[in-house]
This record gives C-alpha cells, structure tokens and sequence, in this order.
C-alpha cells in the first residue's frame, strides 16, 4: 500500500490504528510487555491500590514483585493483565520490581512515596534550565527522593494509544535542568515536609487551551464543547484527507530509502555544509523532497548517565530522528504538529555513550522547502556547528499549492488522549495545574470548561476526589491608568470560581508576574504556594496556605465595606515598590505609578447605577476593608485587581496576596 493511501485511510481509521498495532505486538510476542511509565527511577504512590499493569500473551501467567510482596495473575484473551499492590505503608525503598512471564523485567531503583500529576502549558512545562536564578540550585539539586517523569508531546486526535513514550530521572546536576521548574519547586517542598519520595508526572505542552486536554466522552457530553468539537475533528479530518490525496494525486508520497545505515552513521564524505538553521538550500539539495542532516554529538559525562530531552526545531515538514543509528522519534503525518512547534524526543541512557555520538535526522518536506528554524539541543548542550546534510530524493516544484494541514493537537481531546490516557491507572495522590494563558480569548466559557477538566481527569483515573491544585494566572502585559474591562480578569475570575468544586484549591500568583514576559521567572514562589495548599489540605498541616479571598459585601453610607475568608492573622496593605518588573531576563523595570495615591489599599475600583469605573480609597478596618470613591456617592458594586496587570497590595498577615475578584455580575467582554 502507498504511504500516501495509508495516510488518507488513516484519517478515518486512526481511532483504532495505534491499539490495534499494540495489541498485534502483545499477543503475537508472548514477552511481558510494560508501559513506558513502569522503568527505572519511578516513584509508586503509597496507596492501598496501586495497580501494575501490561501486555502478555494470552493465557500467560504473570507476576509482579516487589520488596518481599508479590501478585500474580493470568493475561486475558486481549493480552492484557493488571496486578494491584498495596503500598499503603510501604518503606521508601529504593526496590527492585521483578515482573516474570515467558520472559523477566528487572525495574531497578524503584522508590514509593507521593505521585503529583503536573499538567498544563508553558508555564507548568518551563525547564528549570529557563530560569535565570535557578543555576546555583540546579548545582545542590541532588536528592534521589525527588523525581520526574516526563512524557513525550503525542497528540492523537482519534483515539488514545495504548502507551505514550516517557522516561523517569532523579533531581541531581545533570538531570535537574529538564525537571519542570515549577514542579521541581512544589515536589522539593513536600519531600521536605514529609520525607518521603516525591515523584512528578510532567505532561505539559506550551501553548495549549484546554479544549485537548479534556476526554471525548466529557466533550461529547457537554453542551459548550460538543459541537465546537465535531467542526474542529471534521475540519482537521477533511483537511488532512485533502493533503492525502494531495500528496497521491501530484505523486509526491514518499519513497523511503529501504537501507539507511549509510545516512545514520556512515561516512558524510561528500555531504554539504549547512547552517544552523533555516531553509537547507544549496544547488545539489532538492528544494523540495527529503534530505538528511547529521552531526558528531559530544556531550558531558554527567548527561550520559540519564535519559536525555532532544529539542528539535521546529521542522519543516515530518522527521525521523536517529542517535547511533537508533530511531529514537519522529513526527509523522498522523502526530503532525505543524512547521512552527518544536519537537521533543526522549533519549534513553542506552543510546548514548562516551565520545563522539552520531545526530541523524531525516525530514521530508513535500510541500515545502526542508530546513529546521534554529539548533537542536540535548539538555543544555546546544548542537550548533559542524551541520552536514545530503538528498536522499528530490521532488520537483509543485504544479498546485498543497492544501492546508492542520496540526494534529488542535483537535479536542487529542493531547488527552495521547499524553493522559496511557496513564490513567498509574497511582497517584493528586494534580497540580497552571493553564489558561491560550483561553483568555474565551475566558467566560472556561467557567464550564475548566470544572469540566477538572471532573474527568478524576472519573477518567477512577481515584475518587482527589485533590487538584491549581495556579491563578499571574499578572501580564503593561499597566492601565484607568479601570476597564480585562479578558486576563475574567479568566482569574473563572479560575476563583473553580473552588466551588471540592477538594481544589487555588495559588495566587498576581504579585509574581512580568509585564513583559508571560512566564515570568518566579516559579519557585508559584512552587511554593502550591505545596503549602497540598501540606495543608491534603497532608492535614495546620499552616496557612490561602490569601484572603472575598466573601461578602454591604453597603454603609456611601462606602462598600467588604469581608474575606482566609485573613489569617490579619489583613494588610503591603507597601508598593517604586519600580515594577517589566522583564526579568533583560534586568528591565519600569516606574510603578500609584492609580489612588492618597489610599492605603491600591487596586479598588467603585461604581454606581451607571457601571462607571473609578478608582477608590480603601481601607483596613479590623477584619474588613472599606472603599469608597467621592466621585461614586452611591456605590453598588466593586472590583479589585481587575486588571490584565494590576498593581494592588492587599495580603494577609501569613504573606499571602488577595484573589482578584469583583462584587458585580455585569456581562463580561469574553461573554458570548
């Protein structure tokens, strides 16, 4: 069958591709098979149920062991076998997880402890090698009770596979810079309030709304997202079915080389200098086809010694990524993710070895010229330099445009099922989360949509209400000297309201942010606020976790007075710097001008009948705070910090700022 046949039919069949193809592996090969998730390093939830689970040939007799307790059972007529352990009051080990078939697994340096999901976009995903002040922690980092496993981005628009790629590490200073910055923080903290072993599952892509994130069954379920959905998979599908024939039509499917050592690790004598990034052109290179680019790879001892992040891109168009002639990735037409989005591909420690390693990468690009935008890196080690890259084929022009691709993560429920749903038995004590950047636009439906998350990931991991933990949107982007209407507002607000769902709760980060920069560098303030929401409500520590956040109003001659929960020894006015951070990363900061300079409360905003803003004086009286505006003799409702970067000041004697919030239900901008 032509590639290009396969990749039309796909389309309409890819729902039951990636099992089906698992599923022939798994019962053909009577081996005992694991998901990725199960490896060396990984951290257990202690939990009375913790399941362990994989593939077998049916029939086969399976068991698992672990510290001296074992399970065993029996693979079903599908292959598939699940064992449960409890680990409810287990030691933290380090262990070995012995699992025995046909064949033996050895699980080496497996600890129990606590198991946080952390999910969302780039402000969870942030490497803590991005973080300008973190190089001196990443050097005192060591500490084999703290841990990461991440997962590779794979969308899947169809339906979930049956595993997703992923690897486990231990904080230390080779490994700690690709831990999420964020999660490293909030997991450093619990280890050192509990002493047990933390382990973070870090699924996040940058960039992403929440609509990807969701399940199908919640999507189809719900009246805001189930016709939304259904245009956007039958626009990708048709789009995607039109580049197919494209492709079939114009004869520009692939024709891969069937012998490809000599592009892997052979000889490039005679191969063509390159840049280190851009449209790869010379006049021996196709403008159009596929080529391969290589490069000798040196990297430090201490990067060898644990799996690996390859950044790559982004790509023009799809590639296959080699490492000492190992296919360690690629991105195909059916986990396309667009010409603009970086790739990330896994090394396992196997792949790499002293000395001079071989980078092959091939891409083909039939409807484009093929080139990559800047330099790959591994860790922190950028591969610029010394590029060579040869023709594997050449297309010519093409006499039509191609049509229009859409990336395959755009689809709802596709980064659910790619990157969540092979998950979903693994134990776990809870979710951190920190999302909402890409919904601003559509800050009023995520009142719906983020409960809805919130929902399904616990009826679709089947752990009951457990905890998620969430971070409020940071402030972003330059400062208003008038009160007006903030789409950044209305998310925080639909964030804040999110806690009407049980067992949630919410870090408040509107003094942490950069007017410049969406993601601003204080992640180990957002890390700490966090784990002081687990420690107290899910650890049972008696400690403060929460700023104030506002309960009640009344109006009192002229003057709104205002009451909050979570006041904890007492409100405050905090003093307001002179300066405010613009960028963080460029040491760039601009003058801080007050909007109610004689107040001594900042961000309170007052207004009467006629919904006009104006800014207030407020006050601190006693647990209360009064506002009131001589321009707004009667006042009937009041904002505060409603903004896309406020500058306010009101905390809690613990050190904690107050929510934004608003006394008012007036329609917003992002109100449909």
């Amino acid at each position: 069958m032509k590639k290009t046949l396969f990749f039309s039919a796909l389309i309409s069949v890819a729902v039951v591709s990636p099992a089906f193809e698992f599923l022939l592996a798994g019962t053909v090969n009577s081996a005992v098979t694991l998901p990725s998730v199960f490896s060396d390093h990984m951290v257990l939830c202690r939990s009375a149920d913790v399941p362990v689970w994989g593939r077998a040939a049916p029939g086969q007799v399976v068991s698992v062991s672990l510290n001296g307790q074992q399970a065993g059972t029996v693979a079903g007529i599908d292959g598939r076998w699940t064992v449960h352990l409890n680990l409810e009051n287990f030691p933290p080990g380090p262990f070995e997880m012995i699992v025995q078939g046909k064949n033996t697994i050895r699980i080496t340096d497996v600890a129990v402890g606590e198991v946080w999901v952390g999910g969302g976009q780039s402000n969870m995903e942030m490497f803590m090698r991005d973080v300008i002040d973190a190089s001196a922690e990443i050097a005192v980092s060591s500490n084999c009770m703290l841990r990461q496993y991440i997962a590779r981005k794979t969308p899947s628009p169809y339906g979930p596979p049956e595993d997703s790629e992923g690897y486990w590490t231990v904080a230390g200073p080779g490994t700690t810079e690709s831990f999420s910055a964020l999660g490293y923080f909030f997991g450093k903290e619990i280890h050192a309030a509990l002493n047990v072993p933390v382990g973070i599952i870090n699924v996040c892509w940058g960039g992403k709304a929440i609509e990807p994130w969701i399940s199908s069954n919640s999507v189809a379920a719900s009246p805001l997202l189930n016709t939304p959905a259904q245009n956007n998979l039958n626009r990708i599908t048709s789009q995607n079915t039109a580049f197919g024939n494209w492709l079939t039509t114009t004869g520009r499917e692939d024709h891969p080389a069937v012998e490809i050592a000599g592009f892997t690790t052979g000889s490039v004598s005679g191969w063509i200098a390159a840049g280190d990034s851009g449209t790869i052109s010379s006049p021996d290179l196709p403008a159009y086809g596929a080529v391969w680019c290589r490069k000798d790879v040196t990297l430090p001892s201490q990067q060898l010694r644990t799996s690996q992040v390859l950044q790559f891109g982004p790509i023009a168009m799809v590639d296959r990524v080699y490492l000492n002639g190992t296919l360690i990735g690629e991105t195909t037409w059916q986990t396309y993710i667009g010409n603009t989005s970086v790739r990330y591909y896994l090394i396992p420690p196997s792949v790499l070895h002293e000395g001079t390693n071989q980078l092959a990468v091939r891409i083909f690009a039939p409807a484009v010229s093929p080139g990559f935008s800047w330099a790959p890196k591994i860790g922190k080690t950028a591969l610029t330099g010394g590029w060579k890259v040869t023709a594997e084929y050449s297309l010519p022009s093409p006499e039509t445009p191609a049509p229009a691709i859409s990336p395959q993560y755009t689809a709802y429920s596709s980064l659910f099922n790619g990157m969540i749903h092979p998950l979903l038995s693994y134990a776990i004590r809870g979710v951190i989360w920190y999302q909402g950047e890409s919904n601003v636009n559509t800050a009023y439906d995520y009142r719906a949509s983020f409960p809805l998350l919130i929902q399904d990931w616990r009826q679709q991991w089947g752990r009951g209400s457990s905890p998620f933990y969430f971070c409020q949107l940071a402030n972003y982007l330059a400062k208003t000297n008038t009160p007006r209407e903030s789409k950044w507002a209305e998310l925080r607000e639909a964030q804040l309201m999110a806690l009407a769902v049980p067992d949630t709760g919410m870090a408040v980060l509107i003094d942490t942010g950069e007017s410049g920069d969406i993601h601003p560098q204080s992640k180990a303030v957002a890390g700490d606020r966090m784990a002081r929401i687990a420690l107290a409500n899910t650890y049972g520590q008696s400690i403060p976790f929460s700023g104030p956040i506002y309960n009640s109003m009344s109006v009192e001659s002229g003057r709104i007075r205002l009451t909050f929960t979570h006041i904890d020894g007492g409100l405050v006015a905090r003093e307001l710097p002179s300066t405010y951070i613009v960028r963080t990363v460029l040491g760039t900061t601009a003058p801080l001008v007050r909007n109610s300079p004689q107040s001594q409360l900042e961000g309170f905003a007052v207004c009467g009948e006629d919904r006009q803003w104006v800014w207030a004086n407020a006050s601190i009286d006693g647990d209360t705070v009064l506002v009131w505006s001589d321009q707004v003799p009667y006042p009937v409702a009041v904002r505060y910090a409603w903004a896309d970067n406020p500058t306010c000041n009101l905390y809690n004697a613990a050190g904690f700022p107050a929510s934004p919030f608003r006394t008012d239900n007036f329609p917003g901008i992002t109100q449909k």
